[in-house]
């Protein structure tokens, strides 16, 4: 069946909302991150990007590109509220809306036409709503698949709107490094096999590619270089089977201290979730994928059921420590808690001597709720740009 799906993504999300608090600074050149040593941008508006400047490089070199930037810090209670009108938004033009991010979401529109009009008709009026009820700008995407919404959106950014009819005409043409998911040592690897555009990798022999990535990863890119991507848009709805969190590094990761420090990133998310609703998971999965888009899964199971944080981590830890990475660099890290029970447990799990921590992980939840997911932070991530 010929499925609508719209991705819409608000433009420079962070710096847009600092804007519209600061109106002062509209036209200028906005970074939001640290400005110390170690700081990070975290967005920056598009004036900022006309010197270079992109998100997640450091701030000592968005100074050096940039000398008349100016430097706002986080505020991610801002951020939630913003995002919370926005999807609400979303799910009053369709239930089926898949959140991304704070700044980002897929939206099933296949039923919606006949109160809404054509796929244009809706992006734009969500784009009017947007600019109406939050005084942001964002830019859709549509098409027939997920894959194409998410690329025809970064092709109308910023302000804009891509409404795609021909899933292949509109991405053949294009860079290799415009496919979703493929990164810069994947991009290095199909031009030594003499690819330049997408439409070069979807006529490249399966076999050449299964020499270069493996199977898994020939199939992946075979299938999204010719614009098939079967996967649904999956709202929220319903109960919860799985809490999880996972995340695609901007680079592959090699260093073992960095994949600690990303596991507890991602056990923290999930156990904020897993309080959140008020959830306890005896299983915990751990999700890796490697270079060559090969991905594996290892998962423990727990005597008591646990929203733990360092629980969650210890566990997740232990069954990666059971996947023999080798010398294969790692593109994502995930982390997901089954096998739930509602409502409160009368003992959790206590790992390498830590206590139960469940007063301390439900205030935590609650400064959260009300100031922002990274409002409070571990120690260790403390150096380590927060994960939206």
């Amino acid at each position: 069946m010929t499925r609508d799906i719209l991705h819409v993504d608000l433009d420079a999300f962070y710096a847009s909302v600092e804007r519209k608090r600061r109106p002062e600074l509209t036209g200028r050149p906005l970074i939001v991150g640290g400005d110390g040593r170690r700081g990070v941008v975290l967005s920056c508006s598009y004036e900022a990007r006309a010197f270079g400047v992109r998100n997640g490089i450091p701030s000592a070199r968005a100074k050096r590109l940039c000398k008349d930037a100016v430097f706002v810090p986080p505020d991610f209670s801002e951020y939630t509220a913003a995002s919370k009108i926005f999807r609400r938004l979303l799910k009053s033009f369709t239930p089926r809306v898949e959140t991304i991010s704070l700044d980002e979401a897929f939206c099933d529109v296949s039923g919606a036409h006949r109160l809404y009009g054509t796929n244009h008709d809706i992006a734009s009026a969500i784009r009017a709503r947007v600019k109406e009820e939050l005084g942001l700008v964002c830019s859709v995407g549509g098409g027939p698949t997920k894959l194409v919404a998410k690329v025809a959106s970064r092709k109308s950014k910023p302000d804009g709107v891509l409404i795609v009819t021909d899933p292949l005409a509109f991405l053949h043409p294009l860079a290799i490094e415009d496919l979703w998911g493929v990164g810069q040592k994947t991009a290095d690897v199909l031009r030594s096999l003499g690819a330049k555009t997408i439409g070069d990798v979807a006529s490249m022999p399966v076999s050449v590619l299964k020499t270069a990535f493996g199977p898994a990863g020939a199939a992946h890119l075979h299938a999204v270089s010719s614009g098939r991507d079967p996967s649904p848009v999956v709202s929220s709805r319903g109960e919860n089977k799985t809490v999880g969190a996972e995340e695609t590094f901007p680079y592959d990761l090699d260093d073992e201290d960095a994949i600690g420090a990303e596991l507890l990133r991602l056990a923290d998310r999930v156990s904020s979730r897993l309080v959140k609703a008020s959830l306890h998971a005896r299983t915990i999965t751990v999700k890796i994928r490697v270079a060559d888009f090969t991905t594996f899964t290892r998962s423990r199971t727990l005597k008591a059921p646990t929203d733990d944080v360092w629980t969650v981590f210890a566990t997740a830890r232990e069954a990666y420590t059971a996947f023999r990475r080798g010398r294969r660099t790692l593109r994502l890290l995930g982390i997901s808690a089954s096998n739930l029970e509602a409502g409160e447990v009368s003992e959790q799990l206590s790992l390498q001597g830590s206590p139960p921590y469940a007063e301390a992980e439900h205030a935590l939840a609650a400064v959260r709720e009300r100031f922002g997911s990274d409002a409070v932070r571990l120690a260790r991530l403390v150096d380590r740009p927060p994960t939206t």
